[in-house]
């Protein structure tokens, strides 16, 4: 059994070094289609499943005959501000998991910051070597892409379906399949517009592509896709963001946006159309209703008077933001809304509150 562990550490080991050389090599040539580093038939023999602390029943058990379950992978740091936003999604996403209607099946935490922290016995996780030294040029989100491709290498993901998630995600309902054969199931943001860019886009998605509404208003998240058409996606979204924040007329136009341009950019180059689904998700404060929605994303800071009016842009009498708990986890109990503020919001902070009461040594 020793041996056998050895043989698969260096087996890992050589893996992600020769993926990293790939990368190097890959941010000054000609975009690369193809998965970097070697072949998944190259390990076929190794049994040892490489998602640390997967429960056995997640990660070996037979998935349901009459469900198309979608795995829900969420890549993350090791920060403070990214761990408690972790388990504070993965509470939710176990409470909906076998619900009705729900075609929720295993789950992971792609940690990319290269080494097990304290929580994998929580969260089943997956540790992704993050990018070489400075790659990143200051935009942490470049180490995204580059987890994906690492976890979709080596993994053994039994759903035949991926729903990229992101820390900041409540699940509020059972999430079905939404997805269909062929097409991937996004949803649509207001700020991504190709057709505005598409003097830029062009040098990434040329026009033997086909038109520039080829390209989805869309990010990496929340989407549903097929696994094996994002095993194509994940290295062109990779090798899409490097060469983009390398390129300063991009990175002038799209900044905090960039890797999300470059997914949809690798979706297009592949042909995997996306529905664009309104329902996925709400973002409060501005979306009011929770509705049919299956996700709320609280990207936004919650700034209200004592009246329950919104104050946007000043900081209110009450307010949640998370970026408040950036060095720190938020305390357990946080005050409710003031009457008057949206269901979405007050919805928002019943369930943060109801995660942290329930999940043992929170704060710590």
């Amino acid at each position: 059994m020793g041996c056998g562990n050895f043989f698969f550490t260096i087996l890992v080991t050589f893996s992600v070094a020769l993926i990293t050389y790939n990368i190097i090599i890959s941010a000054n040539s000609p975009l690369q289609q193809d998965l970097p580093g070697p072949s998944r038939s190259s390990s076929s023999s190794i049994s040892v499943d490489p998602i640390i602390q997967m429960p056995l029943h997640r990660s070996r058990g037979k998935l349901g005959s009459s469900k198309r379950l979608f795995h829900t992978a969420v890549t993350a740091s090791d920060s403070v501000y990214n761990t408690w936003q972790c388990r504070i999604m993965y509470y939710w996403f176990k409470k909906f998991q076998n619900e009705p209607n729900s075609g929720m099946g295993g789950f992971t935490r792609i940690l990319h910051s290269g080494k097990p922290d304290k929580y994998m016995d929580e969260i089943p996780t997956f540790v992704a070597q993050p990018l070489p030294a400075g790659m990143d040029r200051g935009y942490i989100v470049l180490n995204r892409p580059w987890a994906f491709v690492q976890w979709l290498q080596q993994a053994d993901i039994k759903e035949d379906y991926i729903l990229m998630s992101e820390p900041d995600h409540i699940i509020v309902k059972p999430i079905p399949n939404l997805a269909t054969d062929g097409l991937g199931a996004a949803f649509p943001f207001f700020y991504i517009e190709p057709k505005k860019y598409e003097s830029v886009l062009r040098k990434y998605f040329p026009e033997n592509k086909g038109p520039i509404t080829n390209i989805d208003p869309i990010g990496n998240s929340p989407v549903i896709v097929g696994k094996e058409s994002l095993k194509k996606i994940a290295p062109t979204w990779m090798n899409v963001s490097l060469a983009m924040k390398k390129d300063p007329e991009t990175d002038k136009a799209f900044g905090w946006v960039l890797e999300m341009y470059a997914y949809a950019v690798a979706s297009a180059v592949h042909g995997v159309g996306n529905i664009l689904y309104k329902d996925f998700m709400i973002q409060p404060p501005w979306d009011k209703e929770i509705g049919k929605k299956f996700i709320i994303h609280y990207t936004y800071g919650c700034d209200y008077n004592m009246k329950g009016e919104l104050t946007y842009g000043k900081i209110g009498e009450w307010r949640f933001d998370k970026r408040s708990y950036d060095s720190v986890a938020p305390p357990r109990n946080l005050p409710m809304p003031p009457a008057g503020v949206p269901e979405s919001v007050v919805t928002l902070v019943r369930m943060v509150n109801e995660a942290t009461a329930n999940i043992p040594n929170w704060g710590e």
